[in-house]
């Protein structure tokens, strides 16, 4: 939200106005830009050409309209109209590591497939004006931000052309049953209303390490090698990491990336795992050679269902 919007749609400031069309009108644009703008500068670092993308997969959270934002992303980058297509709409805070997933399964069943993945989120869609009556509402406009984020996930890299980072192993998803509404979501006239259970952080807590454990199994690593493992974990909240961090009994610089991540951009829904990796990734390049530096890890997000995404993942930076 900014000074600007308000000018020019002053009812957003006015509480219990049907104000979802002039949202839709701002965020379908403005979502649209910020992945375009994230997905160029992606291919840029990509060094290879616009023609050899051969599937988007489009995640957020933040649009509704038919045809969706993936055909918009498509057309203003100038990608072939056969190039395929894959929307991922209103998964939350999970949303980016699904999408991960998929571009995953996609590369991995069609052999030299290279697949564009794209995040754009807003917090306009949810927007509410400060009111005395919901003082809660104040921490979520602090914790939640904008933003977009994009990566090419593939088999088989080019020698010498692609700079492969993360080798994806394993990918894996799970609900929680009876906790639907423990993140509950609508889509009213007044935009997009979010409750959160605050009994969150709790749940995942309770359910952190078993499903850890399930990745974890499948390379041989237990519970006894947390800390030898690098942590790409979505951070929901403070809440949330500092309960993974003691249930898990973290060193307190295995979430660095993800707090970093926090305190930079907000909570941005599916980018935010985007900029997780981006900064593991510094941190990695800066440790180079040290024997201390953890080559597998779990890529982790958490959202509406309880649904817990995860990622069994090698850092081929170090």
């Amino acid at each position: 939200m900014s000074e600007e919007i308000l000018k020019k749609y002053p009812e957003l400031a006015v509480e219990g106005l049907p104000t979802v069309k002039q949202r839709l009108d701002i965020c379908n644009n403005a979502v649209t830009q910020m992945a375009v703008e994230a997905s160029q500068a992606c291919i840029k670092n990509w060094g290879r050409s616009l023609s050899d993308i051969t599937h988007i997969v489009y995640v957020s959270s933040s649009e509704a309209r038919l045809p969706g934002g993936d055909l918009y992303l498509a057309r203003e980058l100038g990608i072939s109209p056969e190039t395929k297509r894959v929307m991922l709409y209103f998964s939350g805070c999970s949303g980016g590591v699904a999408g991960i997933r998929v571009a995953k399964d996609i590369a991995e069943n069609n052999p030299g497939s290279r697949v564009l993945l794209a995040t754009s989120e807003t917090t306009i869609i949810g927007f509410k004006p400060p009111s005395a009556d919901r003082p809660y509402d104040l921490v979520g406009v602090a914790l939640f931000g904008d933003g977009a984020g994009a990566m090419i996930i593939g088999t088989g890299p080019v020698p010498g052309t692609e700079r492969p980072l993360f080798e994806l192993h394993t990918a894996i998803q799970n609900f929680l049953p009876n906790t639907e509404k423990t993140i509950d979501g609508k889509l009213t006239e007044e935009g997009i209303s979010f409750k959160l259970a605050r009994d969150l952080p709790q749940i995942i807590e309770d359910h952190i390490e078993g499903f850890c454990d399930k990745l974890m199994r499948v390379v041989g690593l237990t519970d006894k090698e947390y800390n030898k493992m690098f942590w790409a974990v979505h951070p929901g909240g403070p809440a949330i990491l500092n309960r993974m961090e003691k249930r898990l009994d973290l060193l307190p610089e295995k979430l660095n990336a993800s707090r970093r991540a926090l305190m930079d951009y907000g909570n941005a829904s599916s980018n935010t795992i985007v900029y997780v990796l981006e900064y593991m990734i510094e941190e990695s390049l800066k440790m180079k050679g040290n024997q201390e530096d953890s080559e597998w890890g779990l890529i982790l997000a958490f959202g509406p269902g309880i649904t817990f995404e995860g990622i069994l993942a090698r850092n081929l930076t170090v």
